[in-house]
């Protein structure tokens, strides 16, 4: 009956920690499009309030890291949820690297929104659009110990790539032309830069997953 007892606390404590990266997960989506809309609606008070969100997302990692110890310290787990737990302590990691890419990009935002529009904002929320989709992807993917779904989000990665390349190019012909335009299109490539170190980050955390799943290290490497 003992035994029982501590495999039911056992398999709380990690479904406790699944939650929280899941919440900080809904945290940084809420950043990504929250951050963007600040921009395209010109929403200069909701940028600031991403902003301030970043130090939330400063207490999640901390709260999820001291989960994880306490867990390797308490359990002594071994194989897939040893796996498990060490991979959610660098996971965090980019999760919260996410949450700051969100706070600068509001930052550009703030900047921006005093400013007149330089064009219409087309590509860029497209851009966040996906990158939030591959933000709940690879999470999900995490929680749910799902390859096939990591593989997905990795692939995604080169969609990402090409549109900032796209949007960094048009930016450029724009500065290029009118020289007016320089302060305004610079921070725009700022904020496709952001978006685009998030997918990495989210690419990142997939890698990780496949790893987790297959025992497979696919960084730096084709899928």
């Amino acid at each position: 009956m003992e035994r029982v007892h501590i495999s039911a606390s056992y398999d709380a404590e990690l479904n406790n920690l699944r939650s929280s990266l899941l919440l900080m997960g809904g945290k940084i989506e809420m950043m990504i499009s929250g951050s963007v809309r600040a921009l395209t609606e010109r929403d200069t008070e909701l940028a600031e309030r991403i902003v301030a969100m970043d130090h939330e997302i400063n207490a999640c990692e901390v709260a999820i890291d001291e989960k994880c110890l306490e867990l390797l310290a308490r359990r002594q787990p071994a194989a897939r949820d040893l796996r498990f737990i060490t991979l959610a302590l660098k996971i965090v990691t980019d999760m919260e690297r996410i949450g700051d890419q969100c706070a600068n990009l509001a930052k550009r935002a703030i900047e921006l929104n005093v400013e007149a529009p330089l064009k219409p904002y087309i590509d860029i929320p497209r851009m966040a659009d996906a990158t939030e989709r591959m933000v709940k992807e690879a999470l999900d993917s995490f929680v749910r110990g799902d390859d096939s779904l990591a593989v997905k989000v990795c692939e995604d990665d080169n969609f990402i790539d090409d549109l900032n390349s796209q949007i960094q190019r048009e930016l450029f012909t724009y500065m290029l032309e009118d020289p007016k335009t320089i302060s305004r299109a610079l921070k725009l490539t700022y904020v496709s830069k952001y978006l685009e170190r998030i997918a990495d980050h989210a690419t990142n955390i997939a890698e990780m997953v496949i790893f987790m799943v297959k025992g497979k290290d696919i960084r730096h490497t084709i899928i």
